[in-house]
């Protein structure tokens, strides 16, 4: 990705990793015959028909305002225990490349979540002397209320153990921020309630100049389902919700000069929603 400028806002991403992916990890029941009408929209830069492999990535995104640096979304994380095996026990140089990125973890002034799940969350904190820490020293982290309280009560293990080790060592540490609804952060960086995936699910508007852009979150993984709103991931936790909110999401920013900035999409990773027959494709 390209680093974009919207007025005085400036976007660059980080990654931690990225590459190709079994459609199945996301949609169990996608299969290639599905894909072949939009191969057209969809490869080389989202999707390989050749090996059948959606492309994708799990990357941060540095924000800065006049005032601020911001961070949004926190990948992974290293030395955490996750039942997915590439996902487990990382060793990664997320940090260095931060730093090489000319963020300074000290200097970060929010750190933005748009939901909870375990990529996401990761560099919320980090391992120092047999206890996880935040990251981000003297950042305020920003959940949506309604997520922080589904998680804290959560069955599953692994998102258990995700709470437990990058999300409950921040509020300890009192530097949580929990907001209800849509809620500005800094003058033009603000989070959209865009429910569904997960119960609090928020995306992050950014507005500067009379420029737009838009951090999807999970509300959508991949370019696909702009082309097929109706697809959920099976991750989402209310289908129905998810679908609803997606669809009204194409259709707000459709045919607009507005950038969707994907928080999973595969570089280019930014475009504009524009119509196609009936629905919407990504235009880059």
């Amino acid at each position: 990705m390209q680093p974009l400028t919207l007025g005085k806002i400036h976007v660059s991403r980080v990654v931690e990793v990225e590459g190709p992916t079994s459609p199945r990890f996301l949609f169990p029941d996608l299969t290639p015959e599905d894909l072949r009408p939009y191969l057209q929209w969809l490869a080389p830069h989202f999707y390989t028909p050749a090996d059948d492999r959606l492309r994708m990535s799990i990357h941060s995104f540095i924000v800065r305002t006049p005032h601020h640096t911001i961070l949004v979304e926190t990948c992974l994380g290293n030395d955490k225990k996750r039942t997915t095996p590439n996902w487990n026990m990382r060793s990664g140089p997320f940090l260095q490349d931060l730093r090489a990125a000319g963020v300074d973890p000290a200097r970060v002034d929010f750190v933005l979540c748009t939901h909870l799940h375990v990529d996401h969350v990761g560099w919320n904190t980090r391992l120092q002397d047999g206890r996880w820490v935040p990251t981000f020293p003297n950042a305020k982290y920003v959940f949506n209320r309604t997520e922080y309280e589904f998680w804290q009560q959560a069955a599953d293990a692994d998102q258990a153990e995700t709470f437990r080790d990058s999300v409950l060592p921040v509020m300890e540490a009192g530097q949580v921020l929990l907001v209800d609804g849509e809620y500005e952060i800094v003058d033009g960086v603000w989070l959209e309630p865009t429910p569904g995936h997960t119960p609090g699910h928020c995306s992050v508007h950014l507005t500067s100049s009379g420029a737009e852009g838009v951090v999807t979150g999970d509300m959508m993984h991949h370019p696909l389902q702009i082309l097929e709103p109706e697809r959920c991931s099976r991750f989402c936790q209310d289908v129905p919700l998810a679908r609803r909110t997606r669809r009204a999401f194409l259709e707000r920013y459709a045919d607009r000069d507005v950038r969707i900035i994907g928080t999973h999409f595969f570089p280019p990773t930014i475009g504009r929603v524009v119509g196609h027959k009936d629905t919407w494709r990504l235009a880059i």
